[in-house]
């Protein structure tokens, strides 16, 4: 069964060039040119992942993702010419997975799509057998048998095996600064997650399951220019 991307962009020439190499690679595709069209259909269709530009009319990228992440966790692409990167950056902080700056071979924006629903992928439910590993850190217990987080008001909050990947090196690593390539080593990510930014984007969607604010983290730190630290009992 392919999987079915909504491409949410106001140039008919990109839409057009989206829809035609989308479906040779075998995706079932869904077009709309703008923020309120995109929505709509995400709400009505079966929607695997979502291409955003982020420079619309009207209702912008950055808006659009807001408002899928309140209800959704469907991946989402941004598509974006802005030379800025504080855009980017503000894109991911609000939920999208990845970007791609305009223009783009279809080659490249294939792989990141592969690479993005793969990581997006929930872990599959086991059946359970004998005594259950745990760990806690903050008000979190990790299930490493069923790879779910459990908040101690009961919640629970399903990882994707990209993100229990990385939350259990920083488990076996507290309180030690890991570089983005050892990152990549030890959660054995380094041929699944190809490109220089993966790390970040995986952090990013770890910590808007694990902190009470993504944008302040506690757990996961960032020391600037070397990489990050887990802090398992959340300093400031």
């Amino acid at each position: 069964m392919s999987e079915n991307v909504l491409v949410i962009d106001d140039d008919a020439g990109v839409r057009t060039t989206l829809e035609q190499f989308l479906t040779r690679y075998g995706y079932g595709v869904s077009l709309t040119e703008n923020g309120e069209q995109g929505l709509a259909q995400l709400n009505s269709a079966d929607i695997d992942l979502v291409l955003l530009d982020l420079n619309l009319p009207g209702m912008d990228g950055l808006e659009i993702a807001r408002t899928v992440r309140r209800t959704s966790d469907v991946p989402i692409i941004m598509l974006t010419g802005r030379a800025d990167e504080i855009d980017r950056v503000i894109g991911l902080e609000v939920g999208a997975d990845d970007y791609v700056a305009k223009p783009f071979s279809s080659r490249e924006l294939v792989a990141r799509i592969r690479a993005v629903l793969k990581r997006s992928q929930p872990v599959p439910q086991e059946e359970e057998s004998g005594p259950v590993r745990c760990d806690r850190f903050g008000p979190w217990t990790v299930d490493h048998d069923r790879r779910v987080l459990i908040h101690e008001d009961g919640r629970e909050e399903r990882l994707t095996f990209g993100e229990y990947d990385l939350l259990h090196v920083f488990l076996e690593h507290p309180n030690r600064l890991l570089s983005r390539d050892q990152l990549l080593e030890l959660s054995r990510n380094r041929e699944l997650e190809p490109f220089d930014r993966s790390v970040d984007i995986q952090v990013s969607r770890l910590r808007r399951k694990i902190e009470p604010n993504p944008r302040e983290p506690i757990f996961v730190l960032t020391v600037r220019g070397a990489g990050y630290r887990f802090s398992p009992k959340a300093e400031g």
